[in-house]
């Protein structure tokens, strides 16, 4: 190829900078696969990055987007040759190489995966980084005991892409998941994708005693701060409380005796550098008995390539449900 369009962001004066650029190949990172893409997505991170509310990029400039779809177009990897249809979160997308927002996209093979069997492109990233994140959270907290007999999970920011999808998958594994939300007006969504119950979060006493009344057999947290704690204070023995994201602080206060006395496990969820194995075994599941039965409720938007700047705000705002598929190739 001559030339294709890419979103980069740069950093000027301190200042973030971001939009569309024609690349040649040899300005992307480096990489032993190249793939022409066709859709990506948009996560949080993705609008921090793109906006400058958060520092995402490691280097700059990059094309943006932590995940995406395509296919091979050339490979120094036998296992992906022309033709693969693949996909890709994390591994340094749009923080250390360049991302997804691209037409063409070059990256090393370890962090690239062969789309499920069966699943398309759309559906691929639909599911993207946040049921990624979701499954493996679901994925660490059952190696770990987690089964649901252990009581309900509550799942927090249960709107966003992360918590639609955990949500989803939860339901299909058989547990009773209890959706806590700020949108009351998202009830209904929630119970479409497998909500048992839903809680709004001005009406949660976070408590101030280190042990609670046991109120789940455990948790994936979105937000952080006073609501992570609030979780290790009221999970029953042996639970899981899987840590995702901070979107209300990145600060923990609590004490050591909910892992003590309940023997509580807190794991911490890294969907970016995991281990290629791992990676694939997750994905597999996800093409499984972990597969998303409400994509078409979940992944309800698509948008064109070109009307992406638009679509961050509302990231930022938290206006946004579900998941938003970017089509970079019509």
């Amino acid at each position: 190829m001559d030339s294709f369009r890419a979103f980069r962001i740069d950093e000027k004066d301190g200042k973030i900078q971001a939009g569309f650029q024609d690349l040649a190949l040899d300005d992307l990172s480096d990489g032993n696969v190249v793939v022409r893409v066709s859709h990506s997505t948009i996560n949080y991170k993705d609008a921090l990055a793109a906006t400058g509310k958060g520092k995402i990029l490691r280097r700059y400039p990059l094309n943006g987007g932590i995940d995406f779809a395509g296919v091979v177009v050339s490979s120094e990897d036998a296992e992906f040759q022309p033709g693969t249809a693949v996909l890709m979160n994390g591994g340094g997308l749009s923080e250390s190489v360049d991302g997804g927002y691209s037409e063409y996209a070059r990256v090393d093979s370890a962090s690239l995966v062969t789309v499920p069997e069966g699943m398309s492109a759309v559906e691929a990233m639909q599911i993207g980084t946040a049921g990624y994140t979701a499954a493996l959270a679901i994925h660490r907290m059952e190696q770990n005991g987690q089964t649901p007999d252990l009581g309900e999970i509550v799942v927090t920011g249960a709107t966003g892409g992360v918590g639609s999808i955990a949500i989803d998958m939860l339901a299909g594994r058989g547990y009773d998941v209890v959706a806590l939300t700020g949108k009351a007006t998202e009830e209904a969504y929630l119970r479409d994708i497998g909500a048992r119950r839903i809680l709004l979060r001005d009406q949660v006493d976070l408590g101030k005693r280190p042990m609670e009344k046991v109120q789940w057999g455990g948790g994936i947290d979105n937000l952080g701060g006073d609501y992570l704690t609030w979780l290790t204070r009221t999970v029953g023995y042996g639970g899981n409380i899987a840590s995702i994201g901070l979107a209300a602080s990145h600060a923990l206060n609590t004490t050591v005796l909910p892992f003590i006395l309940r023997a509580v496990c807190l794991l911490g969820i890294n969907s970016v550098d995991t281990p290629r194995d791992l990676r694939r075994a997750v994905w597999a599941r996800i093409g499984g008995d972990l597969r998303p039965q409400h994509l078409d409720r979940i992944g309800h938007n698509t948008i064109a390539f070109d009307d992406l700047p638009g679509a961050f705000q509302a990231y930022i705002d938290g206006t946004v449900t579900g998941r938003t598929v970017v089509e970079i190739a019509p």
